[in-house]
């Protein structure tokens, strides 16, 4: 219901704006569009086509430009960043917290990059080289080195004093960490705990080290889920000697989540999850192209099959109608049990502990489904050709064509992972082709066996 709402607002603003720019009124454009948050900015670009879109982005409030690119796709960025000039690109980056800066920084253009950094004090700029020395999707690249440290033999009172001097904390503070002079974490202590504690408490009294500290190595993957089965809120980071690095907070790893949940949307259909919605002809042409082949030697490949029980097909022609419904009812059986494991693979719940629990479940699945609805795809023909061995044939493939979408539903993805191929994107073209190509050989081939003396 929530995601509904969302949709209805988006699309009943997107409307109010395009009317407004349509009677080139930009007074109205100007305030609706700086009545919204960066994000909802950002969702109202990436639906605009780019002649719109760059007057839409042109009236933004100058503040908020950084905030705004982070919230776009990368082709979205490349076109907005195209039209600022180098002194507005360096005046929209300056505020943003290192994190952010480092999702945003590779974007930029080369003389931008080095007028960023000479404007940035030497601390930040260390801090900035060490998040970018991280390899991308880890969580050394996602912490921010900005947080706010304590030592355990001080007392509220000292900490709270502290905290006053500095006068404002990073967004997100839920905790303040405790360190070792070594700069070692020792765990963390409440905000609560500070005001709801006399102010003579020693520190480590009220150190909390139940949070384990997250490796700067860890996958993103494994942030983004530790984070949601612990309900985290920000997160410390340490190196392999549990130096205290800096912290995740929740914005980012929610980030990922809706990263993930595009990707594997989008990656489904050979479609990468940062293409511009009104990208120019030939850049889409380019990006979809090279899976509509592979779909093409795929179809061909099943073609083939059906080739080589032409004399079959020219003796019962009722075959012809029949075998579509074998090779699409598999795929979509395999489609199912693909989604499952590419969600649990993401999620980290299934391994090669479990893959032959979880096959041979999908197995049983797949003969009571196929008995059912092979039993009533097998009535159907029966009634329409008043051939019991024909209702029996499409009912035995659609059978065997389903355990056949269990097995490449589940083995498939396992090793696509292994090889190194992203299930989400090549898994769908491939169990396909294997239901396709079954299918069609199972059907054919128990008709020309059964049907064809």
């Amino acid at each position: 219901m929530a995601e509904a709402v969302r949709h209805d607002k988006t699309a009943r603003q997107l409307r109010m704006l395009s009317d407004a720019l349509d009677s080139g009124r930009l007074g109205p454009v100007r305030r609706l569009v700086n009545t919204l948050s960066p994000a909802e900015i950002g969702n109202l670009l990436e639906s605009l086509p780019p002649g719109k879109r760059e007057v839409v982005w042109g009236l933004v409030d100058a503040e908020d430009d950084g905030e705004v690119l982070l919230h776009v796709g990368d082709e979205v960025r490349e076109s907005l960043l195209a039209a600022m000039d180098p002194d507005e690109i360096i005046a929209a980056v300056e505020d943003l917290d290192i994190d952010d800066l480092a999702d945003l920084v590779e974007d930029l253009p080369d003389t931008v990059i080095d007028e960023v950094l000479k404007s940035m004090d030497r601390e930040n700029r260390e801090r900035l080289e060490q998040v970018l020395s991280y390899p991308e999707d880890t969580a050394g690249r996602l912490m921010n080195p900005d947080v706010v440290t304590v030592r355990a033999d001080v007392t509220v009172d000292v900490v709270l004093r502290y905290l006053r001097l500095r006068g404002e904390l990073p967004e997100h503070t839920d905790h303040l960490y405790v360190v070792s002079r070594r700069h070692q974490y020792l765990g963390r202590v409440p905000l609560a705990a500070l005001v709801t504690h006399e102010v003579s408490t020693p520190i480590n009294r009220l150190i909390d080290d139940e949070q384990p500290a997250i490796y700067v190595g860890e996958s993103a993957e494994e942030v983004a889920r530790r984070f949601s089965d612990h309900d985290w809120v920000s997160a410390p980071v340490v190196d392999e000697n549990n130096i205290l690095l800096g912290r995740i907070t929740i914005d980012d790893v929610v980030d990922i989540i809706r990263d993930q949940a595009e990707h594997q949307a989008l990656g489904a259909a050979g479609l990468d999850e940062d293409e511009d919605l009104f990208s120019p002809v030939r850049r889409a042409v380019r990006g979809r192209v090279v899976w509509l082949g592979i779909n093409l030697f795929t179809a061909f490949l099943a073609a083939g099959v059906i080739g080589q029980f032409e004399g079959t097909l020219e003796k019962v022609v009722a075959l012809a109608v029949l075998m579509p419904i074998v090779a699409g009812i598999g795929g979509n059986a395999a489609v199912q049990v693909l989604t499952l494991m590419v969600r649990g693979l993401a999620l980290g719940q299934v391994g090669s502990s479990n893959a032959g629990i979880l096959l041979w479940k999908e197995i049983r699945v797949a003969l009571i489904n196929g008995v059912l609805i092979g039993g009533i795809v097998g009535l159907i023909a029966l009634v329409w050709y008043h051939d019991l061995v024909l209702s029996l044939v499409i009912a035995l493939a659609l059978v065997i064509n389903f355990c056949a979408a269990a097995c490449a539903g589940v083995l498939l993805p396992l090793l696509l992972r292994r090889m190194n191929i992203d299930p989400a994107v090549a898994g769908t073209v491939v169990v396909t082709a294997v239901t396709d190509v079954m299918g069609f050989f199972c059907f054919l081939g128990l008709a020309t066996l059964i049907l064809i003396r």
